[in-house]
């Protein structure tokens, strides 16, 4: 089979060209080939989130979304 060489742009407009049906798929595939990364990034970030809260005396497992928000919003703007 012979090999094309694109560009990244010319793969994102042939994709483009694609109907929806075919670009959900080329997602869903993009997507699980990046989910072990993504998911372990995901538990990396609860442990630090928890570990950064027990730090300051609150519980994250306790916290509703809200307070989540505001607790990584504090953490991310203090000087």
């Amino acid at each position: 089979m012979p090999t094309l060489n694109l560009s990244n742009e010319q793969v994102v407009e042939l994709v483009k060209q694609l109907p929806v049906q075919q670009q959900v798929e080329i997602f869903k595939f993009l997507l699980l080939q990046q989910w072990g990364t993504w998911e372990s990034l995901s538990r990396y970030g609860a442990t630090q989130a928890r570990l950064v809260a027990r730090e300051r005396s609150l519980d994250w497992d306790a916290m509703n979304e809200a307070e989540r928000e505001d607790f990584i919003d504090n953490v991310v703007h203090e000087d």
